[in-house]
């Protein structure tokens, strides 16, 4: 009697199919990665666009670019308009501008809880996805901020800190960056007392030589931008320590809605200190531009336009770009 044969792999012939596999997916991955990061990219410049039409909304019914507020102890209050008597910072300021009104006003008619709460919302195009998602993240500054309830374990108001929403993106200020800024009034009152010769007294206050779009308490106007508005940024990613994604230290420990500050603002130096940067571990840079990208970083122009610009950028280009003023011309092969 004959039998039907049988067929079957011999264990070699099987170890040679798995590890045909395995090859095949080591090739296939970084293939794989770097669609993931192409789509997170493209992500990062739709926020920036997002940004930057906001800004020109805000632009054409307020007549200004956005004010940057008061300083680090100070966020946004919806009562107090959009100009110098509003101590929140410039993303603050384009939220009604963003389709974002509701979450703008929830401390509408002096409502303290409602304007924490905004603070402690996060928005999802103010975060570039390759560096880390829309989510909360611990509060760290060292001092309370005035008008909105937010602890931390560091100023010794509670054994572990409150929650908040954070930006990686941030406005451009100029060539005049010297260590931290100012925090602020320390009331209403003593705010809205300051003449604009105080506010200009204040470090990155005079607009004669604070000559970025968005320095302290800002007033800057289209005609302002001497340089032109497809010439000059208005803003776009920050550098960060990646040390500093998930927790709050160095320049990453304060809402988007603070006032004018290092977490929402930056500088381009013609130095190492203002040089664009990618994110690396165990260095902080509290005042450059940057990006988690392997290459580039994405800035929003006054026009609000985005480019992606080089880490290789020329230095001085680069210094020409974030400056409103200075009548230099630019080469635009390096953001183009």
């Amino acid at each position: 009697m004959k039998y039907p044969r049988k067929f079957a792999f011999t264990l070699v012939e099987l170890l040679v199919v798995i590890a045909i596999i395995g090859i095949l997916i080591a090739l296939l991955l970084p293939a794989i990665q770097a669609a993931r990061e192409a789509a997170r990219r493209i992500q990062c410049t739709n926020n920036l666009k997002q940004i930057g039409q906001g800004c020109m909304t805000h632009v054409s019914e307020i007549g200004t670019f956005p004010a940057t507020g008061w300083g680090w102890c100070w966020s946004g209050d919806p009562d107090r308009g959009f100009r110098g008597r509003q101590p929140g910072g410039w993303l603050f300021n384009l939220m009604p501008f963003m389709e974002l009104k509701s979450v703008h006003d929830l401390g509408k008619n002096g409502n303290q809880k409602g304007r924490s709460l905004t603070a402690q919302s996060p928005i999802s195009f103010f975060h570039c996805p390759t560096r880390r998602p829309a989510i909360l993240y611990p509060y760290g500054g060292s001092v309370p901020i005035h008008n909105i309830d937010l602890k931390s374990a560091g100023n010794g108001t509670a054994n572990a800190p409150d929650v908040c929403a954070k930006t990686d993106y941030a406005g451009c200020a100029g060539d005049n960056y010297s260590g931290y800024g100012d925090s602020g009034p320390a009331t209403y009152a003593e705010g809205d007392a300051r003449t604009a010769a105080d506010w200009a007294s204040k470090k990155y206050g005079d607009p004669a030589t604070a000559n970025g779009v968005l320095y302290y308490h800002c007033n800057t106007k289209q005609k302002d931008i001497i340089d032109g508005t497809s010439h000059t940024y208005l803003g776009g990613e920050r550098y960060m320590n990646p040390d500093a994604y998930s927790v709050s230290i160095d320049d990453g420990d304060q809402p988007w809605t603070q006032g004018f500050d290092i977490d929402t603002i930056r500088w381009v130096n013609n130095s190492e200190a203002g040089h664009p940067l990618r994110d690396r571990r165990s260095y902080t840079n509290p005042s450059a531009f940057g990006s988690a990208h392997s290459s580039s970083f994405n800035m929003v122009f006054c026009d609000g336009a985005v480019h992606s610009i080089s880490f290789n950028i020329n230095p001085e280009m680069h210094r020409r770009l974030g400056v409103r003023n200075d009548k230099l011309p630019v080469d635009g092969s390096e953001y183009n």
